[in-house]
Order: structure tokens, then sequence, then C-alpha cells
């Protein structure tokens, strides 16, 4: 066997515990009074790692300065001792097992062979280590030499990068793929056992409007917050995890059946909804779409239950908003048409496919034509005709409607331009979204479009709907403001569907409200809605404000809104929606003359 020969230095001689034999004794007082050669004593004093030489029995030779730094006592005090002294109680038993394993077959060992080490200090504080061992030989005896290295920070670093590996570094939930290890297991033991455990999808309802109107460091104390409240809403056991931007998803391991499930989703929102975040002064509302897969009926998988969860929440958003949402396996074709209209939309935007038609609005009292109600239609070559309210909503959940909303605007602007080169100049009314309403700079984007067009900006007016208006109504208020001062005219579309603060309503740059037709069905036989759009009407009078019924079918609705003064109408009483080129006819038979 090759040996390295290991001396001892010390100061002088010392008196040892009588528990250690007369030869060690007369051995190491004799090493004790050699002194090492001089740059062996520098390397062996000045080593960064503590260096501990153990004889065959596990009795401590030797230490360096770092050594008796490291376990927090004199080197007088650690030689001739058991190495025991230095081992947690619990190691004890089974290292004095691999000590003796190790003479048997002594070979060196380098740092990281071992995990898990830990010393014990004086203070009774266990650290963890690392350790190295080479094999020596003292006096014709074979030893074992030890290098000792503090890793505290080594492993702190370690576990912190471990964490942050498997969370999110934002709000410390799980991370995807600290989920997908779980939903891994949860899934497996649910099929050994036989029970059900359940995944949740959770989305933020409105969430990029928080950040493009208050920033980000708002938005992501909000994702905090929310963080916090779903910990709070289910057990120690289940897992909060957020997946990225404003999707967060719950596991929960062991549940009762699908109605637990819904029942914890129940919670999920309620915690959402309980009460405003709260950031600084801003008290913002939070609200979330829930979907709901079980496992393994809904999945016998990890990719088949994300994809019926993935479904599911979507059915929330599209079907029962403020409702979680189970899966079922009708929501896979509701996907499929989902995916089928963004793909051929999108295609419609770059290769054609889409037109306005205009309606017509009347005045109710002279029977004059006042303007045109722009409005969106699409046919398809594969699809057909698609109305709006199937289009419409999958352009705002997938990130196409302000492309669509800018064609639109453009398009109305550019036929208004057709209309006025040949004396037509009547007003037109155009639609703007809640996504075109979030967006920064659309009032620059409004005043691009009037003069490339040489539109008189007295002629194009905006349509919002009350709902959309009231979600911020200080951003509403800014950005509206910064509209009506390019001269163009605002309308609140829908009105008498949302929730209006009448003091809100009166700090608004509105030029018109927009009755929705709901409310004119069932009049003039139902006495409620009656008392309704009187109600609006005379609020209109009351705020300086001329007032639009959409939905006008019959000469009986005509006739009650010119007997209570509101002034203009639209609907098929009139008219249908017309296209670009059946307009003029029309606005002459309707004595409205070119200029």
């Amino acid at each position: 066997m090759k040996t390295m020969k290991v001396a001892l230095a010390g100061s002088g001689k010392r008196a040892y515990q009588t528990n250690i034999p007369e030869l060690l004794i007369e051995q190491a007082e004799q090493a004790l009074a050699a002194e090492l050669p001089p740059l062996e004593r520098i390397v062996f004093d000045a080593a960064p790692d503590g260096i501990l030489v153990v004889d065959t029995q596990g009795r401590i030779l030797a230490v360096n300065p770092a050594m008796a730094r490291l376990c927090g006592r004199e080197p007088s005090a650690l030689m001739g001792q058991p190495l025991d002294v230095l081992m947690p109680m619990t190691a004890r038993s089974r290292h004095h097992a691999h000590l003796q394993r190790f003479f048997a077959d002594p070979h060196p060992r380098p740092m990281g062979a071992v995990a898990s080490l830990e010393l014990r200090r004086a203070d009774g504080v266990q650290v963890p280590v690392d350790i190295a061992l080479g094999v020596g030989e003292y006096h014709g005896q074979p030893c074992a030499v030890a290098f000792v290295r503090d890793v505290t920070e080594t492993r702190r670093l370690t576990e912190r990068l471990q964490h942050l590996a498997a969370h999110d570094p934002l709000t410390g939930l799980a991370n995807r793929a600290q989920l997908r290890a779980r939903l891994h297991d949860a899934l497996a033991a649910a099929q050994r056992s036989g029970h059900t455990m359940a995944l949740l999808l959770v989305d933020l309802d409105d969430f990029k409007r928080i950040n493009d109107v208050h920033g980000h460091p708002v938005g992501d104390a909000v994702l905090q917050g929310v963080a916090e409240r779903l910990r709070g809403s289910v057990r120690t056991d289940d897992v909060v995890a957020r997946l990225g931007g404003d999707e967060f998803a719950v596991l929960l391991p062991r549940v009762d059946g699908p109605a637990d499930a819904l029942r914890v989703a129940d919670k999920v929102l309620l915690a959402l909804q309980c009460a405003p975040v709260t950031v600084g002064d801003l008290r913002l509302e939070v609200g979330g779409s829930v979907g709901v897969a079980c496992g393994p009926q809904d999945g016998a998988d990890i990719e088949a239950l994300l994809r019926a969860v993935d479904l599911a929440l979507y059915a929330s958003k599209a079907q029962a908003a403020g409702q979680p949402v189970r899966y079922a396996p009708a929501q896979a074709h509701a996907l499929d048409e989902r995916a089928r209209i963004h793909d051929r939309l999108r295609h419609a935007l770059r290769h054609g496919g889409l037109s306005l038609h205009y309606q017509p609005q009347v005045d109710v009292r002279t029977g004059a034509v006042s303007g045109l109600e722009a409005l969106l239609r699409w046919t398809d070559a594969e699809l057909g005709s698609v109305p709006p309210a199937r289009f419409i909503p999958v352009a705002e959940s997938t990130g196409l409607m302000l492309a669509l909303g800018d064609w639109v605007l453009q398009e109305a602007c550019r036929q208004w331009r057709v209309w006025a080169d040949h004396g037509w100049r009547v007003p037109i009314a155009v639609n703007v979204s809640a996504v075109q309403l979030r967006q920064e700079g659309l009032a620059a984007q409004v005043r691009d479009v009037l003069q490339r067009h040489r539109m008189d900006p007295a002629c194009l007016e905006l349509e919002l709907t009350e709902s959309v208006a009231m979600a911020d109504a200080a951003h509403a208020r800014r950005v509206m403001t910064e509209l009506a001062a390019l001269g163009v005219r605002l309308a609140l579309d829908d009105f008498g569907t949302g929730h209006s603060s009448l003091a809100v309503l009166r700090q608004l740059p509105v030029h018109r409200l927009k009755i929705d037709r709901s409310f004119l069905q069932r009049i003039p036989q139902d006495s409620t809605d009656v008392v309704l759009v009187r109600g609006v009407l005379a609020l209109a009078r009351t705020l300086g404000l001329q007032v639009v019924a959409e939905g006008v079918e019959t000469e009986g609705q005509w006739a009650f809104l010119r007997r209570h003064r509101c002034a203009a109408y639209q609907g098929w009483w009139f008219a249908p929606a017309l296209a670009a080129d059946e307009v003029p006819p029309l606005l002459a038979k309707a004595g409205v003359q070119a200029a």
C-alpha cells in the first residue's frame, strides 16, 4: 500500500489523559517535540480547511488551527480524544462502522463523495461539512488524514437555488415545473388507491388593465396579494402554484369527488372577490375565472389533465362569469371552434373578408337621417357568415381586438372620405372596445386616422359601452377627455345595462347616451320598461345629453319615443344595416342633400 508519512507539530510537551495508551503518549510527546520543516508547518497552519489526523481506533492525533476554529475547541482539547466528540449523537455508531471499513480498504476519497455530513461544535451547534480523506502512516501505524470543509454557505446557496428552481420568485408559490412534479405524484396516487384528485386553474379578470393603468410594480403587488389569498383558501397539503402572468393553479391531492373540488373552487373565487386588494392608496377589485378537472376521471395522464383544466377555464370565462366550471368533453369541440375562428379571423385581417355595414340613426321628430353606425361584418370562405357575437369574444381574448378595432376605424374613416368627396358628409359612429380603451396612445391613433383621411372630427362619434367606461372611470375619463379635445363626439353605448354612478357620469365628456335594445323590446306594453326608459330620458335632459334608442322595430316603440322627446333612434323599423353602396340611395330617399 502506498502511504504518506505524517508528522505532528506542537508547541511543547503536555500531560495527556490517562485513558491514552502509554505508547501513544510517548509517540505523541516525541512528535510534539519535533518541528515540522518550515514550508510544511506553514501549509499545515495556514490551510483554510480543517485538517484532522486519526488512528485506526478513531483517536485524534493532530489538528490544525482551522480545524480547531471549526470545532470551537482549543487544539489541546482535541488531542487524543475519540473522533466521536465531533460527531452528532445520532451519527456516532454509524461512523464507527464506516471508519472500520475505511481502514479495512484504505483509499483516498475526494470532497463531495458523501452528502449530508455534519460536525458537532463544542456549543452543540451542528455544522454542515464536506470531507476528503487521505491515507497516511504514523510511526509505522496506518492513519487517516481528513480535510474538513465548512459548507454552510454552499449548502445555503444550494438550497436557495433549489428553491428558486421550484418556486416563483415573485410570489414564492410553486412554479410550473414543481406543479408538474406534484401533479404526477398526485395522479399516480389517485390511480393506485382509487380516490379522486383535482386541479384548479385560476385566471384573473382584466389584470392587464391594472398593469397598463397603474404600472407593473402595482400589478406585482396585486399578484402577491392574490397568492396570499389563494394560500389561505386551501389546506396545507394542497399545492398553490403560479404558472406565469396572472394564471395560477391549485392542486388538490385528494378530494371526496368533483362536487368537493367545485366547493373548493367556490372558496378560491370568494377569497379573490371578498375585498379589494390594497396597494398603497389604491384599492383594486380582483376577480377571476376558475376551471376544474378531476383525475383520473378527466385525464389519465398529466397532459390530458392539463388540457382538460384549460378547456374548463375557457368555458368559465365564456359561459359563467364568477362561477367555476368543471371540464366536460363537449368543451373540446368549443376550443377547436375557437381556434378555428381565431385562425380564420387572422386570415381575414391579412387577406380580406371583413366589411362594414351602416345602420342609419334617425331624428325621431323629423325623420331625417342624422348619422350612421358602422357595424362589422365577416364572411369567410370556410365558415360562411360569422356573426359578431361569435367572433368578437375570440378577438378580445386572443389579442386580435386591437388589430380588428384599428381596421374598423380606418375603414369607417376611409368610407366617410369617399362619401364626402361625393357630397355626403354624414356623421359615422364607431365602437371602441375595452382593449382599445386600455391601450396607450388611443387619442394619437385617432388623430392620425382623421388626418390621413381628411375627416372632419365632428363627423366621427366613438361609442364605448357603459360597463367599459365604468370599469376604471378615472382612466376612461382621461382617455375620453383626450379624444374629446380632438373634436370627436363620444357616446355611452348599451346604457342601462351597466352600473353607472351619476357622479362619475357627470365627469365624463359624453355627448350622447344610447339606450340598449333590451329596454325597447317590450315597450309600450311593459310598464317597468316604460318607467326605465322615461327615467333615462329625464336623466339625459338633466345632464344636457342627447339620447339614441337602439333596436326600434315597431311603430308603437317609435311613437313612445316621440311622445317622450327622445332625440334619435335606429333599428329595423327604419332600415337594417346597409352595405356601403346602399347608403347613398337611402340618404337621397330620406331627403339628405349632397353638398
